[in-house]
This record gives structure tokens, sequence and C-alpha cells, in this order.
């Protein structure tokens, strides 16, 4: 074999390990980047499980402080997250008309609620509590049940319509010899947010039952 000959096939040699090394490379490339990607999706899952929940699913927060309140006020604690969720969609904010935090309460309502409770150190900065603000908004549907003799749909009208509207109403109603129904409330805003709290807590019960505590 000539000295050329031998040179050759060294290098064929050497290039053949050279390819096997480079595909060696490539196929520890690719399954890096395969195992990345399976730990990427492993990681972002439950952030992904929790959007798709949020999109799919009415929101909830302060879980914790709406089963106290329910306990505590004798309510559906559903009931409450329904309200909060009609009011704010669990967002702190201010309204148009000046009605604060989670539960939408007008400065008004939130002092004669600290009055009736014994909310002496009250302050209408107090609403942007969260705690604070779902005690006095269940407060207020204790007191809108117990006037309406726990008629919901009368309560929930009140809450957002006005007890002075609701008793008109409720007056009318009963001058024709019926009650009061979803469909008889003469403001078409108030008649969608009763329909629209209802509709919301037959929804909580179905998606949150474990966290309100309802098994």
């Amino acid at each position: 074999m000539s000295s050329r000959t031998a040179r050759v096939q060294v290098a064929r040699r050497r290039a053949k390990r050279a390819r096997a090394a480079r595909r060696r490379r490539q196929a520890l490339l690719l399954l890096g980047f395969v195992a990345a990607i399976a730990l990427g999706a492993l990681l972002l899952r439950p952030l992904f499980t929790s959007a798709v929940h949020n999109l799919t699913a009415l929101p909830l927060r302060h879980e914790q402080t709406i089963r106290k309140q329910a306990s505590e006020k004798r309510l559906d604690p559903s009931l409450i997250a329904a309200v909060i969720y009609a009011e704010s969609k669990f967002n702190d904010s201010t309204s148009s008309a000046g009605a604060l935090g989670l539960m939408q309460l007008l400065p008004s309502t939130a002092h004669f609620i600290a009055q009736r409770s014994g909310g002496t150190a009250f302050t209408t900065e107090d609403l942007s509590t969260p705690d604070i603000n779902i005690a006095y908004g269940s407060w207020y549907l204790r007191y809108l049940l117990d006037r309406y003799g726990g008629d919901e749909v009368l309560a929930l009208a009140a809450y957002n319509g006005g007890m002075g509207n609701v008793d008109r109403w409720v007056a009318d109603a009963r001058s024709r010899g019926q009650r009061l129904a979803v469909s008889d409330i003469p403001f078409p805003e108030t008649q969608a947010y009763v329909q629209r709290v209802l509709d919301a807590r037959r929804e909580y019960r179905r998606t949150y039952a474990h966290e309100l505590g309802l098994r």
C-alpha cells in the first residue's frame, strides 16, 4: 500500500469518526431539546390549567372570608360569592356612583351598617379592605333577607335598586294579588342583576363546592 493510499484511508476514517461524533452531538442536542420542552410543559401545566380555569369558570378569591361571613351571617356562601361576582368580578374598584370595593357598597350604606352592627371605628377607607368589605356586604345581605322574609329575589333587588323601590314594587304586586318575581321588576338593570346573581350562585355551587365549604 502506497503512502498516499494510506493517507487517504486515514483521512476517510477521521472523516467518518467526525461525522459519527457530529451525529452523536446532534442526537444529544435533540434529546436535550425534547427534555427541555417536557420539563417546561410540566412546570407550566399548573399555570396553564389555572388560566383555562379562569377563562371557563367564574373567579373566586377570599374564600376563607366568604365562608366565615356565611357562617356568621347565616348565608349561603355561594350567594355571597355570586353577589361579589355581579358587583365587581372580585376586582376592588369604585363605580361611577361611588360604590366601593368587592361588594360595591355606597359610603352611606356602609355607615348605616357600621351604626347598626357596632362598627364604631369604621371609616369609608376601610371598604378597600376585602375582609371588611365582604363582612359589611354580607351583613347587608342578611339585613335585606330578614327585611323581606327570606325572599332572595327581593333582597337582591334591594341590594341593587334600593329598598324604597322594592317596597313600592312589592306593594304594587300585592295590590294585584301577586308576588313580585324577577320578570316583574320594572328596572331592566335590576332585573338583569338579580338574574345574574342567581345564575352565578348556581355556577359557584357547582364549580366551587369544596372551596366554599359546601361539601
